[in-house]
């Protein structure tokens, strides 16, 4: 019987763990040669008064009496609860601290088990989630400047024409979409478009910014809408863009109190415009650009009247989902003809909160949308 007893002494003193017992004050009174191993106590230093709490690290001894050992006495035993232990050079030694007290209610048992490298791995995972968190604010901003330089920061001021854009990026604006606007200044008048490159992402901002310069710089040497997206095509075809665009690319000039506005389309939604008591759509329909060498294009001529709004938009306004429902083009027409009286910018609000609503605050893709109106 000696030998076993001999054993179990072996057992304790040598376990790949710390054990110690203490009173149920906290004072220490048996302790294995493993935790002073861990610690770097003599035995005498631990078992000659000192008290468990003083083991701890001060965050861990406050923590060790408003929450463990109530919980040890409610329960009679505590698993696993991360603590930092001082040992005698000062230092600290991360472990995992377990306690029972269960045979004898005059003595709490606990066991102590190392756990400097699994301290270390939750630290770095904490980096990695710390890096992470900022990698992904990092690129939210970033989407956020690039789809900024996709819209110009204010539209130009033309004497009896009301002109306004609004854009909503898709879910949270974690990526940067293909959606734009512009509108500038010509020899004759004014030019406006909008667009849609396909997908997101830097990819799709390459081509979404080689799409609005080019359609800015074509003007120069190209007389007609029609051709102007033709020069478009062909950019995106020499630069291998390896991205489909749908645009509307629109010249306006004013007629004594009228606006003609000549437009041509591109694989893009029809425009909406609100005459009178009639909404209805312009244009004729033509080719995406980025995928034929060769388009079909043309151009239409519309005179604008006092009272009369005309609206650009994205398919992501008339592409929205709500289950299996899609916002549609007859709801569209219909917010259009309700919202005519308003001004520009209010016809631009109105359209993008009601599209955004209808996908329950989280919109599934890019909207856009360019409004011109003409005073009464």
């Amino acid at each position: 019987m000696s030998g076993v007893e001999d054993d179990f002494e072996e057992l304790y003193e040598h376990a790949p763990c710390g054990y110690l017992s203490t009173l149920p004050d906290g004072t220490i009174i048996r302790v294995n040669r493993t935790l002073l191993e861990l610690t770097g106590y003599d035995p005498g230093e631990l078992t000659g008064g000192m008290r468990i709490q003083g083991l701890l690290a001060v965050g861990d001894r406050i923590f060790y009496e408003t929450h463990f050992s109530p919980l040890l006495a409610m329960q009679s035993v505590v698993r696993e609860i991360a603590v930092d232990m001082r040992r005698a050079d000062g230092t600290r030694l991360p472990v995992l601290l377990n306690a029972v007290m269960r045979d004898d209610p005059g003595v709490i048992r606990f066991c102590v088990f190392a756990a400097t490298d699994r301290r270390e791995y939750e630290r770095e995972l904490l980096r990695a989630r710390q890096r992470a968190e900022r990698s992904e604010a990092e690129a939210r901003e970033l989407a956020r400047t690039l789809q900024r330089s996709f819209i110009p920061p204010a539209l130009p001021e033309i004497p009896g024409l009301q002109v306004a854009g609004a854009f909503r990026p898709a879910g949270r604006g974690d990526l940067v979409g293909g959606d734009f606007y512009d509108m500038y200044e010509t020899a004759g008048g004014w030019a406006l478009a909008l667009g849609d490159v396909c997908g997101k992402g830097v990819d799709a901002a390459v081509v979404t910014s080689l799409a609005r310069y080019t359609l800015r710089a074509a003007p120069i040497r190209e007389p007609s809408p029609s051709a102007v997206l033709s020069a478009l095509n062909r950019t995106l075809l020499r630069e291998r863009a390896g991205r489909f665009v749908t645009a509307v690319y629109g010249q306006l000039a004013p007629v004594g109190h009228r606006f003609r506005l000549t437009l041509s389309l591109a694989g893009h939604p029809y425009p909406l415009w609100a005459s009178g008591d009639a909404v209805g759509e312009i244009g004729r329909p033509g080719n995406v650009l980025g995928l034929l060498p060769r388009v079909r294009l043309s151009d239409v001529d519309v005179d604008l009247a006092p009272g009369d709004a005309v609206l650009f938009y994205t398919d992501g306004v008339v592409e929205g989902r709500r289950d299996k429902e899609m916002y549609g083009e007859e709801r569209l027409r219909c917010l259009l003809g309700a919202s005519r009286a308003m001004g520009a910018a209010g016809i631009a609000e109105a359209i993008v909160n009601e599209a955004v609503a209808f996908q329950s605050g989280l919109p599934r893709d890019d909207i856009a949308v360019m409004v011109l109106k003409i005073p009464s």
